[in-house]
């Protein structure tokens, strides 16, 4: 065996907490190197006269990536602490894995050998809002889902999508927009809306903000945005806002303050200021969003740039009781800032979501102390490489998915904010080249995946566009213009997820088989069974698998050794 490429360390997602008694250990192999792993564990404290009591148990293979092979255990120590080490096997050596390093027999003479998870301690569980699990996202970007109040209409509105987005162009879409059409929302089976920026500011995307305290006008007032939050409660739907503390707006008084009167401004200390005169041409003196000038960078270990950012996280809880906050360029602020937020978001609504925008592996986040997701853009790039583009086949796909799944704790993963598309991106029907297929297959993919996931306003009726500012058109209201078919895809998709919690958070995901464009997984869990089969291929294939006589179709069409092309089929097991 490679021993170089077995790793466990005792925290993280290796070793973890998932529930008050219950620890998940997890393995990984050089892929194809074991063929079995079994987990030695004891308590430390058991010795009897015949030495340290200890059990085994057989591990699972959890899965594989390109190159390594995953083993997982569930287990309850009865005492809540527990010493632990492996047994790896293959026809040609038996060894035992340790904190110590590797032996061929398993050392019992001293426990300080063994990997230890000292204690179960209740608080040191990652718990994020237990709602969230069953909840289906939908973005709205408001300047452009819907006006239905011309009275607060910026200057210069124009007539609805009476010309393609611009940067700098507007629509009036507002709050009035989304209270008249969230038969829609209800209709479609989204139990979550997530907001883009709605507070004061001088562009369309509102990332540049004035007054973090303040609703922007051409939104509406604070009592149509709490009417809005009412109704959606009414309507089984959580209310999530953006928060960028990143940075600030241009306009924003204190940067206005610091332009005006250089180092003389009680607020210099507020943003991260090279030198002065502040100068913001060719490239601005002072720290911003990328190379930006209109979003100055905020400097948030200055005590009053807290006292202020935390003031609005529990305003807009206190306020108008919204359900969770997505946190923009979560990962350029410090880490201490994120852990005061969490706990002041969680002293006013405990069961509010914090989800970070980081598109990278996030562990550092994810630790129980700052954020209860991120939005998961490796699976967003693993989809959209299998059906999207077709540059990677399901064989690399189910790897590069396996490698997603083990990121993270179960609990972590459970809760992860699951896209296709959204404002900073191309729309998903034109990664596709507009082929309709296509896209059906990635709702099937992300409908069936654990996580909490988000459809993108104007997807589900077949809208197009590039990126930004391309993928932010002005939404299809003609009927006669959308996609009914689409709709109704993704509507049955999210019924059957609904109906089937084995398809969302309550199942384990196991690839059968996964041979050029043709795809088999499993959904299951003690009591249910479901398989998914596609083709994210654009000709006929053949496989060799036959779904047994036991499973009925759920969704889809009946194939028995060949798939059309993007053909799919749902089935469940009587």
């Amino acid at each position: 065996m490679i021993k170089e490429a077995i790793y466990h360390r005792p925290g993280n997602n290796y070793a973890y907490a998932y529930d008050e008694k219950t620890l998940h250990i997890r393995l990984r192999t050089k892929k194809g190197d074991a063929d079995k792993v079994t987990l030695i564990y004891g308590d430390p404290y058991d010795w009897t006269e015949d030495g340290w009591q200890t059990s085994t148990a057989p591990m699972t293979l959890s899965g594989s990536d390109e190159w390594f092979d995953y083993y997982f255990i569930e287990i309850q120590p009865p005492h809540r602490r527990l010493r632990y080490g492996f047994e790896i096997a293959n026809k040609d050596e038996v060894l035992t894995y340790t904190e110590k390093g590797f032996y061929e027999e398993a050392p019992f003479d001293d426990t300080a050998y063994y990997f230890c998870f000292p204690f179960l301690n209740a608080i040191d569980i990652f718990r994020a809002p237990s709602w969230v699990k069953d909840t289906v996202w939908y973005q709205i970007f408001p300047e452009r889902f819907a006006n239905g109040d011309i009275s607060n209409d910026p200057l210069g509105t124009l007539p609805w999508a009476s010309e393609e987005p611009k940067p700098n162009n507007f629509f009036g879409g507002d709050f009035q927009g989304v209270i008249d059409h969230i038969d829609h929302l209800v209709k479609l089976g989204v139990t979550g809306i997530y907001f883009t920026p709605i507070f004061k500011a001088k562009s369309n995307h509102k990332y540049d903000t004035i007054d973090y305290l303040e609703i922007d006008p051409q939104f509406g007032d604070k009592d149509t945005f709490k009417k809005l939050v009412k109704i959606c409660h009414e309507n089984g739907i959580k209310v999530m806002l953006d928060a960028v503390f990143n940075h600030s707006g241009f306009f924003f008084e204190p940067f206005q303050d610091v332009l005006k009167n250089e180092e003389h401004s009680r607020f210099k200390n507020w943003f991260h200021l090279n030198e002065f005169p502040i100068q913001t041409e060719p490239r601005p003196n002072y720290d911003t969003f990328a190379f930006e000038k209109s979003m100055p960078k905020l400097n948030t270990e200055n005590p009053e740039v807290r006292e202020y950012l935390l003031k609005v996280a529990r305003y807009w809880i206190e306020e108008f009781n919204v359900d969770g906050w997505r946190l923009d360029v979560a990962n350029e602020v410090d880490h201490s800032f994120w852990r005061e937020f969490r706990t002041a978001v969680k002293s006013v609504k405990p069961d509010a979501y914090i989800l970070g925008e980081i598109w990278h592996d996030s562990m550092n986040w994810l630790q129980g102390d700052q954020f209860d997701a991120v939005m998961n853009y490796p699976f967003t790039n693993a989809v959209l490489d299998f059906v999207a583009t077709e540059s990677i086949d399901a064989k690399v796909f189910a790897e590069k998915l396996t490698a997603v799944m083990q990121m993270y704790p179960e609990n972590v993963n459970e809760v992860a904010f699951n896209l296709l598309g959204s404002h900073d991106t191309a729309r998903v029907l034109t990664l596709c080249d507009d082929n309709k297929d296509k896209l059906k297959l990635l709702y099937l993919l992300m409908l069936t995946f654990k996580g909490t996931p988000c459809i993108y306003y104007g997807d589900e009726i077949g809208m197009s566009g590039g990126r930004d500012p391309g993928c932010r058109k002005c939404m299809e209201w003609d009927e006669s213009k959308q996609d009914i078919e689409l709709f109704e895809h993704i509507q049955t998709l999210l019924s059957l997820r609904k109906k089937h919690k084995v398809l969302a958070n309550e199942g384990e995901m196991r690839f059968i088989s996964a041979e050029g464009k043709v795809l088999l997984y499993e959904r299951s869990s003690y009591d249910e069974s479901i398989l998914i089969l596609l083709n994210a291929g654009g000709k006929v294939e053949k496989h060799l698998f036959t779904i047994p006589e036991d499973y009925e179709l759920l969704f889809g069409q009946e194939h028995s050794h060949s798939l059309p092309p993007y053909g799919f089929g749902v089935y469940r097991k009587r």
